[in-house]
């Protein structure tokens, strides 16, 4: 990491990037940004928002089996998302109940075992810090799972992408076209359910939902194509994220409810002049 430091040095000599773990912070928040962007388009698109607030609802019970297990919280937080985000796929897809209230069925029972397991003879206020996160906490090794992470998502995206917006879009005509709408479908949540695990710990359990949404509901708004819409939402995400970065450095907030503030009024700025800032 001391050559990435001296890069950052050279290139951004600013003074809120000074410090070491405001690097680790600058750095992590950009690749979250690009992963946030191009995944949160598809969940706006895909009308799946409740899906990843369940998904973040989940990481309590992913904590709660890591502290029972002796196991690095966020690799526990994975593999129950990914076991959670399975579950709610496979249930899904008998198609016996309608979808959101299978996933509220799930986010209810994940939220309440975690509760009860982290309230189980230890003390619950210790673990309230993953319900607001904080980034200036990330270490370098967990930069280089969000990186690798962002290799592989980016490589399933290419590969997937039209066929997982063709299945979101009309089922039926993915279908007639041979496209196995559900296995994209699954495909597309374990990968979202991973980088959620891996920005929850930074971000908060109580705002991840919303720096995973509103960059995309916000280039909705000023698109015209889907294309459009993709980049728009990676580039709302950017610039929220690196700009709630440097405002909390001075203000002295938290990181993401600041970036979750600066994509929010974007949201309503893009809400009221909707095309025109784009025309």
């Amino acid at each position: 990491m001391a050559l990435v430091y001296r890069i950052l040095d050279t290139v951004l000599p600013f003074a809120w990037l000074s410090t070491n773990f405001m690097k680790n912070a600058f750095i992590a928040i950009i690749f979250t940004g690009l992963l946030f962007g191009f995944l949160g388009s598809m969940v706006v698109n895909n009308k799946m928002s409740f899906f990843s607030e369940a998904l973040g609802h989940s990481a309590l019970t992913g904590i709660a089996l890591g502290v029972i297990l002796g196991m690095e919280e966020m690799y526990s937080m994975i593999i129950f998302a990914i076991i959670f985000a399975v579950g709610i796929w496979f249930v899904e897809k008998r198609r016996t109940i309608s979808t959101d209230t299978i996933i509220g069925v799930f986010s209810s029972s994940a939220i309440a075992l975690g509760i009860v397991l982290l309230s189980l003879g230890r003390d619950f206020s210790s673990y309230s810090k993953f319900l607001i996160g904080d980034i200036l906490l990330v270490k370098p090794s967990e930069i280089l799972l969000l990186i690798i992470t962002f290799v592989i998502a980016i490589t399933l995206w290419m590969i997937f992408f039209n066929k997982m917006v063709l299945g979101g879009l009309n089922s039926l005509l993915a279908r007639s076209r041979k496209i196995n709408v559900d296995i994209m479908r699954l495909i597309f949540v374990i990968v979202l359910a991973v980088v959620v695990m891996i920005a929850i710990k930074w971000v908060g359990i109580l705002i991840i939902n919303s720096l995973l949404i509103l960059p995309a509901a916000t280039a909705r708004n000023v698109s015209r194509n889907l294309k459009q819409y993709t980049l728009l939402s990676v580039l709302f995400s950017l610039f929220s994220s690196i700009s709630g970065l440097i405002i909390s450095y001075y203000l002295e907030t938290s990181t993401g409810a600041t970036i979750v503030l600066v994509s929010a009024i974007l949201f309503f700025i893009t809400l009221v002049k909707g095309r025109k800032l784009i025309e």
